[in-house]
């Protein structure tokens, strides 16, 4: 067990930071360069077009709240929250706790980068999955990366020996396997830690089955109705638990504003080795930095990875472009809003915390608490009962992701295998949370496992939309010639 535990650490260290082990082999991860260097082409190709057409998507966005088109399962709005319930979760709480404890407080402005180029990653996979999505005879919408590596690149044929078959293959083995480590598995196990912790604090000894039971019956409840259930509760629970820990979080920050500043002044520092740059450490301290700020990113947003447009893509529209673009809102909401709340919250509360030398120390993020702990002593330090509310979160915002990620190993299950294993998948979806909320002993290395998992994921998908650059460049200068000509891009 040791033996497998100490690969996993090794292969995930190469993938997000060039290590293996103690020995490091590249200057920074394969997937970093190639994850930042795919946002940065299309943010470039696409004029800018996150930056210059964010206020725009925004109304497409609240237009979205009703049908855009005949075809598809559920309205654009239900896409976007079926999409976010897959996005904010753990990441936003456990992960950028990880992300500031293992890489710094520079990995938060490593998260922005991997955010901000990320949006224009997001607009290139969402608007080619519904372009190339397809309906099938049971009237389901199916997409995703697989089907526009399909129909865009291999000419509609799905044979693992076609010239791109075994790409779209390669991403759906990903997508199952990320499903169950990330989306499922790791989900359970934070909602489990808060609860038994809560329940410490409370002289309660809740035991983690009794809890698996509860979430796993809760989970059926909701995915049994397939993707028009998911977008449904998607719908109504996402926004409103977006906005309940914002403004928790906002008031948190307003009772610490004193120490914003140095708050953001520790990110940037962090992030660019000057603080570590007195003891001589600057280039590791990079380097950590943008290993965990762009891992945890990734996982926070998805942006890049090929699981949101497979949300996208059974959204009732007729335009490509417009639901790209709410996509991009998808990954700001995420990243730049919750996670850097997250982040502050982390920086500016202050309390007592044994230090992993033997010391006491101010800040839990330098403690010897790992994971969503962090964020749970924060707050709880910061308001009365503040353990409370992260527990609560925590748990909206895990099992809105465990139902997302549902989905996306449904569709990518029956690319696979054939529509017929979309119902007994729900059965085994079941036993992946329960199973979660068992595994309290093993966070670190799930955590581990989770970022190869999304790895898998993201090789695939950066290639693919990468190949079809062409097809997105495209569609987007279509749509600005409409705007141009002052008609809508949705018409």
């Amino acid at each position: 067990m040791d033996g497998l535990v100490t690969f996993i650490d090794s292969l995930s260290g190469f993938i997000w930071g060039g290590t293996w082990g103690d020995t490091r082999i590249l200057p920074v991860g394969v997937l970093a360069v190639v994850l930042l260097g795919t946002g940065f082409y299309f943010m470039i190709r696409l004029g800018f077009r996150p930056l210059r057409r964010f206020a725009p998507a925004l109304g497409e966005l609240w237009a979205g709240r009703k049908s855009q088109g005949k075809e598809g399962d559920i309205t654009p709005w239900q896409a976007l929250s079926t999409a976010l319930s897959g996005q904010v979760g753990t990441g936003n709480l456990a992960g950028v706790a990880t992300a500031i404890s293992l890489g710094g407080p520079g990995a938060i402005f490593w998260m922005w980068m991997t955010a901000l180029l990320g949006m224009a990653c997001a607009f290139a996979e969402s608007s080619l999955a519904v372009k190339y999505r397809e309906t099938h005879a049971d009237g389901r919408i199916h997409g995703g990366p697989m089907f526009y590596i399909k129909n865009g690149l291999n000419g509609g044929k799905r044979g693992i020996f076609s010239p791109f078959g075994w790409l779209a293959i390669l991403f759906c083995v990903g997508t199952v396997v990320s499903a169950v480590a990330t989306g499922g598995m790791i989900q359970a196990n934070s909602i489990t830690e808060s609860v038994m912790q809560s329940g410490n604090e409370l002289g309660l000894g809740i035991p983690n089955w009794a809890v698996g039971i509860i979430l796993a019956g809760l989970v059926f409840a909701v995915i049994i109705g397939g993707i028009k259930s998911i977008g449904s509760v998607a719908g109504k629970v996402v926004p409103f638990m977006a906005m309940f820990y914002i403004l928790v979080a906002f008031v948190v920050v307003l009772m610490n504003i004193d120490k914003v500043p140095g708050a953001f002044m520790t990110i940037f520092a962090y992030a660019f080795g000057w603080e570590q740059a007195v003891g001589g450490a600057a280039g590791y301290g990079v380097l950590q930095a943008i290993r965990y700020g762009v891992a945890r990113g990734l996982f926070s947003n998805e942006a890049g990875q090929g699981s949101a447009p497979i949300a996208h893509a059974a959204a009732q529209t007729k335009s490509p472009v417009a639901q790209g673009e709410i996509a991009m809102i998808g990954v700001f909401i995420d990243t730049i809003v919750i996670c850097t709340m997250t982040a502050l919250v982390i920086l500016v509360s202050v309390g007592s915390y044994p230090g992993t030398d033997g010391s006491t120390v101010e800040y839990a993020w330098q403690s010897t608490l790992n994971s969503s702990a962090i964020t749970t002593a924060a707050f709880a330090n910061a308001i009365p009962g503040g353990q409370f509310v992260i527990s609560g979160a925590l748990a909206l915002f895990a099992f809105t992701t465990i139902i997302g990620w549902s989905y996306y190993a449904q569709q990518a299950a029956s690319y696979l295998f054939g529509d017929w294993i979309t119902m007994p998948l729900r059965y085994v979806w079941v036993l992946v949370v329960f199973a979660g909320c068992l595994a309290t002993a093993f966070t670190d290395t799930l955590w581990r496992f989770g970022d190869i998992a999304n790895a898998s994921m993201a090789f695939p998908n950066l290639i693919a939309i990468l190949l079809l650059s062409s097809v997105v460049a495209t569609m987007a200068r279509e749509a600005d010639e409409k705007l141009k000509r002052g008609e809508a891009i949705i018409s």
